[in-house]
């Protein structure tokens, strides 16, 4: 390997490093042969894993040691670094261990480490039969996880959906830019669901559950009995009242079906408009952008996204889309919508070959009523998230669950609190007791530039920033009677890693 080579991988971890070498930080990366391998020290001991986290391949090396686990810069996998398990989501994959020793000063990398024999079984008293209704974030990590956890019994996931779970923060974001390749897009291949026995039935609408009777009736009136259900029916994009929204041009943006077909007009037009400006509206904008189209966005406030992130964020997102030539028309609606353009509420109107509608979602909550759960803003749970009926749960975008880190009962439409959420209801399917406390986390892109947002503020009374947010480097506290309760960051991984460390401990 040239010098070059050497310098760009980092140090050759096989001829062995200097211990002083891993700093305060106490992580190191480098190589062994062609494998980027990092090295971390716990208490007297040194580790090594994989460098790369399996969800986006974020530099391990850049993150943060909590206990005997690392948690990735970029959107806060965590991995242990003992066993390579990853046990918090959005990574799903473990990363592969490494041998070490030490040698005199140094620190020697030997070779990786055969995976670890499964050893973990199904509890006493786990239940037969576990169905999960809704196949998206929620729905598919609880059947991951479940597996994971030894589960042996039967496992069903009904989804309404055609495709197999997607790693859908990708549909709006480089997948829909045309920088994704499609087979990036499944959670997993196909044989994944075979090899772990667990039968996806897409397609299949539910159209009623039977609580008292443990059954999930079909819309071809068969049933599906269950000893444990998880409830995953996530949202549904919101749509627009006035005249318009179902021509053939005009989409909203929920499924892999919604992304593929807006890719597929986008290939023959020129001019698209965006009706909101809210995350997933402004990253499809980018993303339209990317494939050359002009884009108008049309929304009611002043500056997006200032709900969330407050005046100062909302005017640095409103300039970064502008500098790449996204045209904004804020307060103002779209009133109506036909074949070549869309009617403006405050007058006039856009031409448009592409309309995209992301105004909002809504938690698909009907299967709950029905069934006489209950309900509050979405389906009430506890804080192991079970429903007011014995057996049932609900994560994800429909679940209303006791925040410790808010002090009120709190729904987030997050990818990361639903894979999240999904995984303790997993834990607790099979009997467990385990509580959901984890800090809200999201992330989102524009352009080159990553927003992560952490904890939960539907208000606040003031917004203190560190650093410059017009020159990208910057991390602002959301306040509320002097207490931070939440955070935003542009390049400042590590400190919202340790922001997200101190709020699980304030409560913990």
């Amino acid at each position: 390997m040239s010098s070059d080579a050497s310098n760009e991988n980092g140090p050759d971890l096989a001829k062995g490093v200097p211990i002083e070498s891993l700093g305060e930080a106490g992580l190191l990366s480098g190589h062994v042969g062609d494998d980027a391998v990092l090295i971390a020290r716990l208490g007297d001991e040194f580790v090594a894993i994989d460098a790369a986290c399996t969800h986006y391949h974020g530099p391990l090396a850049e993150g943060l040691i909590v206990g005997e686990t690392v948690r990735c810069p970029w959107h806060h996998a965590c991995f242990s670094l003992r066993t390579g398990e990853a046990v918090r989501a959005p990574a799903l994959s473990p990363v592969a261990c490494w041998s070490t020793e030490i040698r005199g000063d140094k620190i020697v990398v030997l070779h990786k480490k055969a995976p670890a024999a499964g050893s973990v079984t199904s509890p006493a008293g786990a239940p037969q039969k576990i169905v999960i209704v809704g196949a998206g974030a929620a729905g598919f990590a609880a059947a991951e996880r479940l597996r994971r956890l030894g589960y042996a019994g039967s496992l069903t996931m009904l989804s309404d959906d055609a495709a197999p779970p997607v790693d859908r923060p990708n549909l709006s974001k480089d997948y829909l830019a045309g920088s994704a390749p499609e087979e990036w897009v499944p959670l997993r291949n196909d044989a994944f669901y075979a090899d772990q026995r667990i039968d996806l039935r897409l397609n299949v609408g539910v159209s009623r559950l039977h609580v008292a009777a443990q059954e999930v009736e079909l819309a071809d009136g068969s049933k599906v009995p269950y000893d444990r259900l998880l409830l995953a029916t996530g949202a549904e994009a919101v749509r627009l009242p006035g005249p318009g929204m179902d021509l053939p041009h005009v989409h909203t943006l929920r499924t892999l079906a919604d992304s593929r077909a807006i890719i597929a007009r986008a290939e023959n037009s020129r001019r698209a408009v965006v009706i909101g400006a809210s995350f997933i509206g402004l990253e499809v904008a980018a993303s339209l952008r990317a494939r050359g189209l002009e884009v108008h966005v049309v929304a009611p406030e002043q500056r997006p996204m200032e709900r969330v992130l407050g005046p100062q964020m909302g005017e640095f997102v409103q300039r970064l889309h502008e500098e790449h030539g996204v045209v904004f028309h804020l307060g103002n609606t779209a009133s109506a919508i036909d074949a070549q353009q869309v009617s403006l509420k405050a007058g006039g109107s856009l031409e448009a070959d592409l309309v995209v509608v992301g105004v909002g979602v809504r938690p698909r909550l009907a299967l709950a009523e029905q069934a006489g759960l209950a309900i509050d803003r979405g389906v009430v749970v506890d804080a192991c998230l079970q429903t007011s009926a014995p057996g049932v749960f609900a994560a994800g975008d429909i679940a209303r669950w006791p925040d410790p880190h808010s002090g009120t009962a709190i729904r987030v439409e997050h990818w990361v609190v639903a894979q999240r959420q999904g995984q303790t209801a997993a834990m607790n399917l099979i009997g467990g007791r385990e509580q959901f406390d984890a800090v809200p986390f999201f992330w989102s892109q524009h352009y080159d530039v990553p927003i992560n947002y952490l904890g939960h503020a539907e208000s606040w009374d003031e917004i203190s920033v560190d650093g410059d947010i017009a020159g990208r480097d910057c991390f602002l506290r959301y306040k509320r009677d002097g207490r931070v309760v939440a955070v935003a960051s542009i390049y400042r991984d590590i400190e919202n890693l340790r922001a997200e460390v101190e709020m699980e401990h304030v409560f913990r």
